[in-house]
């Protein structure tokens, strides 16, 4: 039996500086439901960024899939061993922008510096912001409107990926975002009342766009099975030769430069995703009392710096890199968390039993030769639910029209020419059209609408 807290406390763990460690079945109960979704809805996810990786850094597929139990580890790590109240993931909302990035080096050792050098100037942000403690303040000099424009941008790059990538699958993936977007976002379906079956389709809508489409891909001929039954042998001497400094070294300082501006995109993003998971977090509080959550954004800073590091030597360049939060696995979690004790003891047990099984799995042949087929689905679905996400947050962070046309300007800007472009034509943007006081802009521009659609009266 795992260690019981004090009604109203913290959950106990192995504590080592500002981390916490807790075990699943030592400091946290297992709980299966959760173990076995999971790690399944993991596995298939992680595998989407294979074909990124044959792409960009022209590597074999046994190479790409050894980066995935790597992966998997290292995301683990951000809540069993660093002892973080979030279910982590990749920094999804960036992925668009850097694969639009990477698009502009050479597929191969020049492509994988430049991922390198992306990850080690995010690396160094994380580490700057937690040691200094000043990531809050950072974001809030950051006016909201590029904020939304720099996701805005992600949004479009996103969308303007899958459009390209349909043509190659067009009734498997239209099929698939049909029935994920239904389930996650749409309104009748909400309206529909509740029951176990509608419980079952929302906590599961990822998987049960990979089901449909399968079905649908086998109908259609798009996709073929071909499962195998044996052990996976990971090749990880190919990957250290292809993908980390120990084969191919460390990029140049020119790297480093270039990488610089998307880097600090790519971190308002992530400060964007910590306060969605905390909030989410905070929301979940109100019903159980029974448990202190601590949250902590410089152990968030600090873990994110340690993962992204730590993979970088022991997995090499990582596209979708190290980010806090999986918002979907994160709302699962969070809604199981809600219905009381009895159910999820802890938020830890779901954080922590969630990647439980997602390494052993990846190593099963007929699990991997089962996902195959598939993988094209689950980066296309990931893309289009962070493009979908990313599209109306950002319309939700400006109330001016003006603001709303800088915005799309920015991203747009962004998605078609890189970030560096974004950010600076869209700070020079910003100054000549809304002013250095946001606040004041802002009335003056409610004002004059007010006034506007009086006279239309």
């Amino acid at each position: 039996m795992a260690e019981k807290r004090q009604y109203g406390g913290l959950q106990p763990g192995a504590k080592w500086g500002p981390f916490t460690t807790r075990l699943p079945g030592v400091h946290v109960d297992v709980s299966w439901p959760v173990v076995i979704q999971g790690s399944i809805i993991a596995v298939a996810n992680g595998g989407a960024l294979a074909p990124l990786m044959m792409e960009f850094f022209d590597v074999p597929f046994e190479v790409a899939w050894t980066t995935v139990s790597i992966q998997a580890f290292w995301v683990w790590a951000h809540t069993f061993l660093f002892g973080e109240p979030h279910v982590p993931g990749w920094i999804t909302p960036a992925l668009p922008l850097i694969i639009v990035f990477l698009g502009g080096f050479t597929p191969g050792v020049e492509a994988v510096h430049a991922m390198m050098a992306l990850m080690i100037t995010v690396s160094a942000i994380f580490l700057f912001f937690a040691v200094s403690g000043l990531g809050d303040k950072f974001n809030r000099l950051v006016p909201d409107t590029l904020k939304a424009g720099i996701i805005l941008g992600a949004a479009i790059a996103a969308f303007m990926d899958e459009f390209e990538r349909v043509q190659e699958l067009p009734f498997t993936l239209i099929s698939a975002w049909i029935v994920v977007l239904l389930i996650m976002y749409s309104i009748p379906f909400q309206k529909i009342p509740s029951g176990k079956i509608k419980a079952l389709l929302a906590a599961n809508a990822l998987l049960v766009g990979f089901i449909v489409a399968g079905i649908t891909g086998s109908i259609t001929g798009e996709i073929q099975f071909d499962v195998q039954w044996g052990i996976f042998v990971p090749q990880f001497g190919e990957m250290f030769t292809t993908l980390s400094p120990f084969g191919v070294g460390l990029p140049g300082w020119d790297m480093i430069m270039t990488a610089i501006p998307l880097a600090l995109t790519i971190y308002i993003l992530v400060f964007g995703d910590l306060l969605v998971a905390d909030s989410l977090i905070r929301d979940a509080s109100k019903n159980r009392p029974d448990e202190k959550i601590d949250i902590n954004y410089t152990r968030s800073h600090y873990s994110l710096a340690i993962r992204n590091i730590g993979h970088l030597f022991t997995g090499g360049a990582f596209v979708p890199m190290h980010g806090p939060l999986w918002t979907g696995l994160q709302v699962f979690v969070i809604e199981r968390y809600k219905q009381g004790r009895n159910i999820m003891d802890s938020i830890f047990t779901g954080t922590t039993n969630i990647f439980l099984l997602a390494i052993p799995l990846s190593f099963l042949l007929p699990v991997m030769t089962l996902l195959l087929p598939i993988l094209d689905v689950a980066l296309s679905l990931t893309l289009l639910l962070t493009g979908f996400a990313c599209a109306y947050i950002a319309m939700n962070m400006v109330t001016t029209n003006v603001g709303r046309g800088i915005a799309l300007f920015i991203g747009t800007l962004t998605a078609l020419e890189g970030p560096e472009w974004g950010l600076g034509a869209g700070v020079v943007l910003y100054i000549l059209m809304m002013g250095i006081d946001r606040k004041n802009f802002n009335l003056r521009n409610k004002e004059d609408t007010n006034k506007n659609e009086e006279s239309q009266m």
